[in-house]
């Protein structure tokens, strides 16, 4: 049975010629900036910043979430992901509600009102990265989702592949 070929690893930067206006990690980084930045604007309405209006969404999207879960999937530290319930659940637009067979788990949910601000999210995402994408054509969009999906699956190989080693 033929093996797999190990990954092609291609030599784009070198420490000598590495520059910020030719890094795909600086300019990913600078992109995702502005759209936070955009839609902290729009969103600054509801009196909402990154840090709140990002978990708000994320638990109107899935059912079941917990502190810790989310904490995770956001990539912030549990004390970051505290504090920034705390400032939903002040404004009334989280509950938190801890496990009756599991003490040490709590479950979040959405307000009513936290349920009208949520469902507002996506409509001024989807306007934030229109205006970021807007003179893409959508055979451009799609080869950029396509390339963005192609460096994560790289990514994770790599984190496997440290793992794996001793």
């Amino acid at each position: 049975m033929p093996t797999a070929s190990p990954p092609v690893r291609n030599g784009f930067y070198t420490s000598a010629d590495l520059s910020p206006e030719d890094s795909v990690g600086y300019l990913m980084r600078k992109v995702l900036s502005s759209i936070r930045t955009q839609a902290d604007g729009q969103l600054a309405t509801h009196d909402l910043t990154y840090a709140q209006w990002l978990p708000l969404y994320k638990i109107s999207r899935c059912k079941d979430t917990t502190v810790a879960s989310l904490a995770r999937d956001l990539e912030t530290d549990p004390a970051s992901m505290t504090r920034a319930l705390d400032r939903l659940e002040a404004k009334n637009l989280v509950l938190r509600e801890r496990s009756t067979t599991d003490r040490r788990v709590v479950q979040l949910a959405l307000t009513a009102d936290g349920q009208k601000v949520a469902a507002q999210v996506p409509a001024v995402l989807s306007d934030v990265l229109n205006g970021h994408l807007s003179d893409f054509t959508p055979e451009e969009w799609k080869t950029l989702l396509g390339l963005l999906r192609r460096m994560l699956a790289n990514g994770e190989a790599l984190r496997q592949n440290a793992a794996r080693q001793p």
